[in-house]
């Protein structure tokens, strides 16, 4: 199983569409070979979806393909409500949230760019 998953990682570690693409069909080989037809039948028909990130700019793929943002959030209210313990209804679990939420919208870290968008101007500007 753990080598399945290095395999699955190494299809995203590549410079470009075109050697992950590659990277991707053998994936897809030695899979079949392991004899994991299924999943290789599932990499080769999906793979391409996970590789959109590859249209925009190099300095975004990482931001792009991450949802460390969300997960920053998630991780938050989730400490915020282990601290409680146990709440005497879903209304106050949902208010707690939304307070946190509301906290992280009114503070600077909500405010950081999150992506360059001249970047993305710049690209436009240039495939026009």
């Amino acid at each position: 199983m753990r080598t399945v998953a290095l395999m699955l990682k190494a299809i995203h570690a590549g410079e470009n569409r075109t050697a992950v693409e590659v990277k991707a069909r053998d994936v897809v080989t030695s899979l079949l070979e392991m004899k994991l037809a299924k999943l290789a039948d599932w990499v080769e028909a999906s793979v391409t979806e996970t590789l959109t990130y590859y249209a925009y700019p190099c300095e975004h793929w990482r931001r792009i393909r991450t949802n460390n943002p969300l997960e920053r959030i998630m991780r938050e209210i989730r400490r915020r409500t282990r601290v409680v313990g146990s709440f005497p209804d879903g209304e106050s679990a949902l208010n707690l949230a939304a307070a946190r939420l509301r906290h992280i919208a009114g503070t600077k870290w909500s405010s950081r760019r999150y992506l360059d968008m001249e970047l993305l101007t710049r690209q436009v500007l240039e495939v026009a």
